[in-house]
């Protein structure tokens, strides 16, 4: 059975995969997947940048987080000599304390990472990404790292097109999470977000950038442009040029109820239970479909 791009009833019985950041579906039953067929590799430094291109096209988020480490998913039947049909990536959170809160005694961004993008193309069959986790993390243990934060997010994103508003992502409470066995640790605090019509964040880091003039607001300006705002003249204000922009492109801002929260151990730490509290897991009734 093939991917299809509307969910059925039940969402605990679908993998989501991604195209063009839209997203499909397969469900977990339709069997088909081959180990023998895909290979899990470490992308090298000069090889990063095509993780990134391939994150950029397809996931539904349209940006790339910072990355330490990049594996990917390569079907070694697809000509000429196989084809990238996935990207696992741990790095770097906003905050240390994302991971220093979690383990307390690893160091943070050596020892300890953020799952911070998994995407797989709609063709790979179902049950293949907690395949490929399983196989990164154990690449990743081999470079030294012993603990695994990951965030699902349970709030559906759209975009704006010329027929309307269109999903781009339902929403996921985190099933591969769970089934690699990490322990749920809750939601994160609710917050405010700045949302751009192509269904992207406009993250405060990035707005402060502009606002303040600091390395890297010509690419956020840049984006903003591209989703209609006027270029930003010589010598202009960045607060209210930015203020303009985003008034002129139609960003809103809306309430975002939290991540769900996952913590692991890896490597020969993998049996070590956390210090922090854990709980239930989240199902889909709770928010957002399987992922």
């Amino acid at each position: 059975m093939s991917a299809y791009e509307q969910p059925p009833l039940d969402l605990g019985a679908v993998c989501q995969r991604w195209r063009n950041r839209r997203h499909s579906w397969r469900p977990t039953g339709e069997g088909g997947f081959d180990p023998a067929r895909y290979r899990v590799r470490e992308m090298p430094n000069g090889l990063v940048h095509t993780a990134k291109a391939f994150v950029l096209a397809h996931h539904y988020s349209g940006s790339w987080p910072a990355v330490r480490l990049a594996y990917s998913l390569i079907d070694t039947a697809a000509p000429p000599a196989g084809q990238l049909v996935g990207v696992l990536t741990l790095g770097i959170p906003t905050q240390a304390a994302v991971l220093t809160s979690v383990f307390g005694r690893l160091t943070p961004y050596t020892q300890a990472l953020e799952l911070n993008r998994l995407v797989l193309l709609d063709e790979v069959p179902a049950n293949a990404e907690t395949w490929l986790q399983a196989r990164a993390f154990r690449l990743a243990a081999a470079r030294g790292i012993r603990g695994v934060v990951a965030h699902s997010d349970p709030e559906p994103r759209t975009r704006l097109t010329a027929h309307g508003p269109e999903t781009i992502f339902p929403g996921h409470y985190g099933t591969i999470y769970q089934a690699k066995g990490m322990d749920y640790l809750g939601k994160t605090r609710p917050r405010r977000l700045t949302m751009l019509p192509d269904g992207s964040v406009l993250h405060d880091r990035a707005k402060s950038k502009v606002r303040n003039n600091e390395r890297g607001h010509g690419g956020v300006e840049r984006r903003l442009v591209a989703l209609g705002a006027r270029p930003r003249d010589p010598g202009e204000p960045g607060r209210s040029w930015l203020e303009e922009a985003l008034h002129t492109i139609g960003a809103h801002v809306v309430h975002h109820g939290g991540h769900h929260r996952y913590a692991a151990y890896i490597g020969p730490r993998s049996g070590r239970r956390l210090t922090t509290t854990s709980y239930p897991y989240p199902k889909a009734d709770q928010g957002g479909a399987a992922a």
